[in-house]
């Protein structure tokens, strides 16, 4: 049994935002004697749910003591308004240097949560909000748990930060609801951009034994609690098997680390051990073994990247480096959109949902305008018929879209965002256009991907007013939005663009007016080389393999067809004219595109991966095959050398921004750190730049 007084707890970790737990004893109708209530709270509204670190598991050990020594006829806990608990604080985590400190804080979740296990008092957990990783865990030691109808977060969601359920959760889930539905929450959910479980999903899995509404959750809970006690309620318990189906579910587990992970990420692979261990149903050494797996996790360069990329989505994102002040930003009331094609669609249908002010398209024909108003109005036909929109609400937005072949139509929009032919006189020509019929004030932003815009706004009569607003595809999920400051553009208007990019709940990067911006160009120079390697004479599948020790969403051969090689081939283009010295132009790619291929791959029915027999013959093999480590090595230079030029060159204020580019709009994962981390403590910033990106101890270990 691990005990810390309170005074050793806040040696420990002596900056952590204390959950306290307090016990009072209530009186319930059919219950002889009375219920002990634990309420955790750290004294902050929901905006800042609560967590647990080494002070707040010893003050909830000391509550569940207090409670057990009054003998009640049952002990249950719960939270503060709106939360539960939200697991670990993870500022404790990042804190620890050694260990010892990390087997510590295993330890003593471990004993703490024990205590609601081994109860011989029937324990209870409330569960009257959000509930993820240890909180989750708090709730899975109790014997019993009720939850309430419209707690908005529910998972388990180490592993998709790197980590794993530490506290018991690898042990206890599967044997309360079965291994294959554990790998759902634990592997599946978590390395699915963390998807949470909606409050049935937990009922009809059999995480929670009860939904009650909010209003009087906590009557309710009390009732039922009444009814368990007395024993005219035995929850349901299904029976575990231990056999085949075990077995099946850690083959899917097993697949899912690999595709996901590819193997780089550590705490999954742990989670997979404890998995099976779990099929003994011992406590004592699947906690024991819980405890030192989260001390070799937390020790890892990969788990302080996760963190660290944690940190960079849940904050840096949040308040964005360089961005003006907000009170400079003009209300926009009106949105019109140059284009109608698949792009501008998205966007339109999310300027509709989003800020609720009218969004008119206009493109060159009639069947164009009509294509892209349809798609949006079919797109939010499909939110209606899965209820995500009310029908009232389906009717409102699809009335704010309409197309116009008219560009009069902008006269009162406040925003006018173009998404036409990447073509720099094409755009500079619509921008000129649109500057015919809007306000002086009015902001025109463009969503190119590589263009100048310093160039793009050089004709206008209001330059000022011109900012990049670059989205990433599908414009509804991916989360970046990188906003370009050309050369002469105002804080107004990139106050405006900041507060739309808010709106549209899409995470903002300030970027300066350099070819590709941040996330293409360097994608662009990773691809290259590794497309380079190819026309040398190595063969796809060396070359294409070569960078899964990264654990990247998708080989660089497969991301090539999700972009498009036109547009690839067209972005490089780009990228040459302006570093012809860095950034090359593959013949075998034109080749490539001119024949109409849009991909090196082709699988049969059997899902088996064979490059395309006609990708084979056109292209042209030199006579010098590199290894995949010789590829992968070079890749990552070229990547290093890039970055530091990007960071010396001022295109965004710090590394941090390139790494939040990569998580948001390239998807690369948490235990990359995006990709900075990684390069330091690979050893190739230093090699390739002659020093590192970020200070030792920033995304690793401290030293």
């Amino acid at each position: 049994m691990t005990t810390l007084t309170a005074d050793e707890a806040k040696a420990l970790f002596p900056d952590e935002v204390v959950t306290v737990a307090k016990t009072r004893l209530v009186s319930v109708p059919g219950v002889a004697g009375q219920v002990a209530l634990i309420t955790i709270d750290n004294g902050h509204d929901h905006t800042r749910p609560s967590t647990f670190g080494p002070q707040s598991l010893v003050s909830l050990s000391a509550a569940f003591d207090e409670a057990a020594a009054a003998k009640p006829a049952a002990i249950a806990v719960t939270g503060k308004p709106f939360v539960f608990a939200v697991g670990a604080d993870l500022t404790a985590v990042e804190g620890a240097s050694r260990r010892e400190q990390a087997v510590t804080i295993g330890r003593l979740g471990h004993d703490v949560f024990r205590k609601f296990t081994e109860s011989t008092i029937p324990t209870f957990a409330f569960v009257n909000g959000a509930v993820m990783g240890g909180g989750l865990e708090l709730a899975l030691s109790c014997h019993y748990r009720t939850l309430a109808s419209n707690a908005a977060a529910i998972a388990l969601p180490e592993v998709f930060l790197g980590l794993f359920p530490g506290w018991g959760g690898t042990q206890l889930l599967p044997n309360l609801i079965g291994a294959n539905d554990a790998v759902t929450v634990i592997f599946e959910n978590a390395l699915n951009q963390n998807r949470m479980l909606k409050p049935k999903q937990a009922l009809d899995l059999g995480i929670v034994d009860v939904l009650f509404d909010s209003a009087d959750y906590l009557e309710q809970s009390l009732l039922w609690l009444s009814s368990v006690v007395r024993g005219d309620v035995t929850p349901a318990r299904g029976e575990i098997d231990r056999g085949e189906a075990w077995d099946a579910a850690v083959a899917r587990a097993r697949a899912i680390v690999e595709g996901k992970t590819k193997g780089a990420a550590p705490g999954a692979l742990k989670a997979l051990e404890l998995l099976e261990l779990a099929r003994e149903n011992d406590l004592d050494r699947g906690y024991a073994a819980e405890t030192e797996a989260l001390a070799d996790v937390v020790m890892s360069d990969e788990l302080r990247a996760g963190l660290y990329s944690f940190d960079l989505v849940q904050k840096r994102a949040k308040r964005p480096a360089g961005a003006p002040d907000k009170s400079l930003a003009r209300k926009v009331t009106k949105v019109g959109i140059v284009g109608a094609g698949l792009m501008a669609s998205q966007m339109a249908l999310l300027f509709a949902r989003r800020l609720e002010v009218p969004v008119v398209l206009t493109d060159v024909d009639q069947a164009r305008v009509d294509k892209g108003v349809g798609y949006v109005h079919a797109e939010i036909d499909k939110l209606l018929g899965k209820k995500r929109v009310s029908p009232d609400k389906a009717n409102r937005l699809k009335a704010l879209v309409t197309g116009s072949l008219d560009k009069a139509a902008f006269a009162d929009a406040d925003f006018v965002i173009e998404a036409v032919f990447e073509d720099l006189a094409v755009k500079q020509k619509v921008f000129a256009e649109v500057e015919e019929h809007v306000s002086a004030e009015a902001v025109l932003a463009t969503n190119t991907s590589s263009l100048s815009i310093t160039d793009m706004a050089a004709g206008l009569k209001h330059p000022e007013r011109v900012v990049g607003f670059h989205f990433f595809n599908p414009v509804a999920v991916m989360p970046l939005l990188e906003i370009v400051r050309a050369g002469r553009t105002d804080d107004a208007t990139l106050a405006t663009a900041f507060a739309v990019g808010k709106q549209l709940k899409k995470s903002s990067v300030l970027v300066k007016d350099a070819p590709a911006f941040v996330v293409n160009r360097l994608l662009t120079r990773f691809m290259g080389e590794v497309v380079k390697s190819i026309d040398e004479g190595t063969p796809f599948e060396v070359a294409d393999k070569a960078t899964e020790p990264l654990g990247l969403p998708m080989s660089p051969l497969v991301l090539l067809q999700l972009v498009g090689p036109a547009v690839a081939l067209h972005v490089a283009g780009t990228m040459h004219g302006a570093f012809p010295d860095r950034f090359g132009v593959s013949e075998n790619m034109k080749r490539f595109v001119e024949a109409g291929k849009t991909a090196v791959w082709q699988w049969d029915a059997t899902g088996k991966q064979t490059v395309d027999p006609e990708v084979q013959e056109l292209w042209e093999f030199g006579d010098k095959p590199l290894t995949g480590d010789e590829v992968f090595n070079r890749a990552l230079e070229a990547l290093a050398e890039e970055i530091r030029i990007m960071l010396d060159e001022g295109v965004v204020a710090e590394a941090q921004d390139i790494d939040l580019c990569m998580i948001l709009g390239a998807g690369w994962p948490f235990w990359l750190g995006g990709i900075t981390p990684y390069l330091d403590r690979s050893g190739i910033s230093e090699k390739v730049t002659g020093k590192r990106f970020l200070a030792p101890g920033v995304a690793s270990v401290p030293a």
